[in-house]
């Protein structure tokens, strides 16, 4: 974010203060100035401190409002001056991309008189170890508080699909029971994870505060962000950019860095309540107070959100009757009253508005088709949630140069679904039913297509989530040096228990039983049977798992010496993490008692050891002057794995700046993901059996092969180069205007994969799968995997008629190129009592080029289902006047192209409409502590559009729509009111 577009974001009760001098820099000067500023108006000061400093500030009135400045003179460094102007206020300044935004909090403001003239902000810019600057050459965009409130949306989860550079699919709430793509499958609560650029929430590291937190899902597989009081949040950082040198596994696509609003002082409610059509409700309580003294501050914050569920039928495309659409009808062949298929084969529909005891066969219908359902109809598209989440921080300092600090964050989430857990199946029922009735008079068992939902109820399942963060350590400032000692604990535990489940080994006998009062009638239309009898037939599926972090670091960051152009800065650091995931299923399904079972070969622990350097250089500056300035940075991390072994990753950044108000940027760095906990686990879960494979050279078409399946014992980390190219340009001639644009390029290999899915092409594209097929088998090999207890045999061919082993197990398979270009355009007018402002951002993708393996070709999927679109805007266009503020935001995702279905299809664009308007009414001033309240209604979808189209499948899945590009929700309108006191 530039400071222009910050002025907009600050301006949400009076008009913000941006002030820009001609020879504003983007990064700091620390060179010493002469200063003369007298106590007077906080807002007059601020612009005096500007045009000697040379740097740029952006404050909100209503912090300005009422304060005053403290005394600067003498020959100061920058920040020493504007730490003794802040004195006194309770405000103190952040670097958000080169600008100085002024924030509520005690910052680190040298008391009154201080001859302190080397203290820094202890500011950490993500994407930086160095403290006060952002990443050089990397794009970073942040997104403060007022904006996440002018968003209209109630939490993160929420907002966060709404950012351009993420893709919906993967570990997100409305993908759950729809797609398996990404790890969806693996969401067993009904959390949200971040997936920048569609490389799945694997590869994009979610931080909290810098932190790593616990990870969600049966995998690890992703931070959910549902859990994180909105409340709370002060700003997000997000880092678009490979940055592993910097953190670590998982930063291949981004970083995003949430940022908790650990400054704030007084006291802020917030009540929230939304609707949308179907009686689908949100509600949302906060509390957040805050207090500084001299030395320190503590902060804490609580919300309480609830939400109902968006049922199936609620939503017309959410369906499996496609021909209101133009597409097939999808829907099952189990209905109730079902139908009867006989021994010849021949289809008749059990009537309606009967209960099955009294049934002839002259009473069934004879019919070509199945009678039909929609089993959607019984599913939800989104879950009932119900969550309490806690934080707390604080900070105290001992003496002059050490301080400790301590973060701590509790969330517990409630969910409710109905949604397929097992689902139904045809059903044998033999003669000896007591309501069998033989359509064609032969006696012989017949085969029942029955839904058993009327009966038992739909399925679903019924959960909580409880996750806990905490961080704790001490700070030092020696010098211009700054040493931090820090651990934490993170834990989340998920689980969920099935709801209506039928046992099918007692159903199973309950068909088979010639006891009316211990048989089952599948006859009947509805609710037909025994509550008590179909209470003795459920059964019952559970999943508990449990993820643990521990992690400890030391890191110092500071100066080294000084150039002509200013310093060179330095950050070093050490870092130790001990991860962990523990999975047990239990169900009572199959057998006689209840069965438990963990994950065979998941590793008990994981212990990461690390080492890694930054460097800033300040390569010259010449102020205004052509070459103007230019700031190198370096960036090397090495990690040792406990499982996997050893990586080392570098990161190169440049910023040029040979004009004012423009600047080029380029970065370039190698990043890597780990593998989840479920993928280390070896052979203990292999499957090995023979299998007939189409071959072109046999004589007969087919030639029986081995088939190795499951996990490679020597899975690695998946591995990507990246590198991005860009410009921010803030035309003099335009004051308030902006444009920056990031080309982006991310090669990424040996990533975990199976080409399973391809399996009966591997003989016929020797070229593609060559790699994985074994012709000339060792014989004593192949009798080894015959005597393998985890072998099968099912076609029955002997070893010797083995002709190739085929190995289809998961491994570092394949690759991905992923290119295209980031864009960011802004306008900013001050008004005598606001101001408007203008906004456009966006993704462009170029390609996504998937290979499954080294030989095969480029198959580019941008732009097609499964993956994200090749264009995705949101736009805005606000104002502020006086105590009004409003806004229309306008969301477009971009055509695409649907090749799971024969014909393609094309699936149309989808653009919403956003408003958003706000009113502050009855301000004071009390004790130099602003009194507000902000009363604001928004209508996200406002024209109540639909999504488009699409032909969305998946196993045992069909819907009218894509959930992975658009929301079922609708129009929904909501109130908020936020009490400042």
């Amino acid at each position: 974010m530039k400071a222009k577009l910050f002025a907009a974001m600050l301006a949400s009760s009076t008009a913000a203060i941006a002030i820009q001098v001609p020879s504003a820099q983007a990064q700091t000067r620390a060179a010493q100035q002469t200063y003369n500023i007298a106590p007077q108006d906080l807002a007059t000061a601020l612009q005096r401190y500007s045009q000697v400093s040379g740097r740029e500030v952006i404050a909100s009135g209503t912090l300005t409002a009422g304060k005053r400045s403290g005394r600067v003179t003498g020959r100061l460094t920058p920040d020493a001056a504007l730490s003794r102007l802040l004195s006194g206020t309770g405000l103190f300044a952040e670097i958000v991309d080169g600008a100085l935004v002024i924030r509520s909090g005690n910052g680190d403001a040298a008391e009154p008189g201080s001859t302190d003239t080397h203290r820094e902000e202890a500011i950490i810019v993500t994407g930086s170890r160095i403290r006060g600057r952002g990443p050089a050459g990397s794009p970073l965009l942040a997104i403060d508080r007022d904006t996440l409130d002018r968003s209209g949306r109630a939490t993160l989860a929420d907002f966060i699909q709404t950012i351009p550079q993420n893709f919906s699919g993967g570990p997100a709430e409305a993908n759950v029971g729809t797609s398996a793509r990404g790890n969806a499958a693996s969401n067993i609560g009904y959390g949200t994870g971040i997936n920048l650029r569609g490389l799945g929430t694997g590869s994009t590291l979610t931080l909290l505060d810098g932190t790593r937190p616990a990870l969600g899902g049966a995998s690890g597989a992703f931070a959910d962000i549902s859990t994180l009081p909105s409340l709370a949040v002060e700003r997000l950082e997000i880092l678009t950019d490979g940055a592993s040198a910097i953190y670590g596994s998982d930063a291949v696509a981004g970083v995003v860095n949430v940022r908790f609003r650990n400054r704030f002082e007084g006291a802020e409610t917030r009540l929230r309540v939304s609707s949308a059509d179907g009686d689908y409700s949100e509600y949302q309580l906060g509390q957040i107070v805050g207090t500084g003294w001299a030395t320190g501050h503590i902060v804490v914050a609580g919300e309480y959100y609830r939400r109902g569920s968006l049922g199936s039928e609620e939503r017309a495309f959410a369906t499996e009757d496609l021909r209101p659409f133009g597409g097939p009808d999808l829907r099952s062949n189990l209905a109730s009253p079902g139908t009867i298929v006989a021994a010849n084969g021949q289809r008749f529909l059990i009537p309606r508005g009967q209960d099955g005891t009294a049934l002839t066969p002259s009473q069934l219908i004879s019919s070509s088709d199945f009678r039909r359902s929609d089993a959607r109809r019984n599913v939800d598209i989104l879950p009932r949630q119900e969550s309490f989440s806690l934080y707390a921080s604080g900070e105290q300092a001992l003496g002059d140069h050490i301080s400790l600090f301590a973060r701590g964050l509790y969330a517990e989430r409630h969910f409710e679904a109905r949604r397929r857990v097992i689902g139904a199946s045809p059903q044998v029922v033999g003669p000896d039913n007591p309501y069998y009735v033989d359509p064609i008079g032969t006696g012989e068992e017949i085969i029942v297509y029955y839904d058993p939902t009327a009966n038992f109820g739909p399925e679903g399942v019924r959960g909580t989530v409880k996750a806990l963060n905490t961080s704790f350590g001490a700070r030092a400032d020696i010098g211009s040096w700054n040493i931090e000692l820090s651990g934490g604990y993170g834990r989340q535990r998920e689980g969920y228990d099935g709801v209506n489940i039928v046992h099918l080994l007692r159903l199973a006998r309950a068909i088979a039983a010639s006891d009316p009062a211990q048989a089952i009638n599948l006859f009947g239309d509805g609710a037909v049977n025994d509550p008590a009898l179909i209470d003795s037939l459920r059964g019952s599926i559970s999943v508990r798992t449990r993820y643990e972090n521990w992690t400890a670091a030391l890191r110092a960051d500071g100066s080294l010496f000084t150039l002509p152009a200013g310093a060179v800065k330095l950050a070093i650091g050490a870092e130790y993490r001990r991860d962990s995931l523990d999975y047990l299923q239990s169900f009572d399904l199959v057998t006689d008692g209840p069965l438990s079972f963990g994950i065979d070969g998941l590793p008990d622990k994981r212990i990461v050891k690390a080492i890694y350097g930054e460097l800033a250089i300040p390569v010259f500056d010449a102020g205004e002057s052509f070459p103007g300035s230019l700031t190198f940075s370096a960036a090397g991390r090495y990690e040792h794995y406990s499982d996997v072994g050893d990586t080392a990753n570098p990161k190169l950044g440049a910023r040029w700046e040979p004009l004012p108000g423009l600047a080029l940027r380029a970065s370039y760095g190698r990043s890597f993901r780990a593998p989840f906990f479920d993928e280390l686990v070896g052979t203990a879960n292999a499957f090995y059996q023979t299998f007939y494979l189409n071959d072109p050279t046999s004589p007969t078409g087919q030639t029986a092969v081995l088939l190795l399946s499951g996990y490679r014992p020597d899975l690695g980390p998946e591995k990507a180069t990246s590198w991005t190219a860009g410009i921010d340009f803030e035309p003099r001639f335009l004051p308030g205007a902006k444009l920056s644009l990031t080309y982006f390029d991310i090669r990424y290999r040996d990533r975990i994969a199976s080409a399973t899915s391809f399996l009966q092409q591997f003989l016929v594209r020797r070229d593609i799968y060559g790699g994985m097929i074994d012709d000339t088998p060792d014989l004593a090999e192949v009798a080894a995997y015959f005597a393998d207890p985890n072998f099968f045999n099912a076609i029955g061919i002997l070893p010797g008629e083995v002709s190739a082993i085929v190995d289809g197990r998961t491994r570092n398979l394949s690759r991905s190129t992923v290119q295209g270009l980031d864009f960011d355009l802004g306008y900013v007018k001050p008004l005598v009592d606001g101001s408007i402002n203008l906004s456009l951002g966006g993704t462009r993708l170029f390609t996504i080029d998937n290979r499954i393996t080294d030989s095969a070709p480029r198959n580019n999927v941008a732009g097609t289902l499964g993956a994200p679109v090749k264009l995705r805007l949101r736009g805005r266009a606000g104002v502020v006047l006086g105590a009004f503020d409003g806004g229309i935001a306008v969301n477009h995702v971009a055509s695409y192209r649907n090749l799971t279905v024969t014909p393609a299809e094309r699936v149309k664009s989808w653009t919403t409409v956003d408003l958003q308007l706000g009113l502050r009414i009855g301000e004071a001033q009390k004790a130099n502590r602003a009194r507000s309240f902000r009363l604001a209604f928004s209508v996200n979808n406002l024209f109540d559009t639909d999504p488009p189209y699409a032909q969305f499948r998946s196993t045992g899945v069909t819907i009218g729509y894509d959930p992975e590009q658009a929301s079922a929700i609708g129009r929904s309108l909501a109130l908020q009111a936020i009490i400042g006191w």
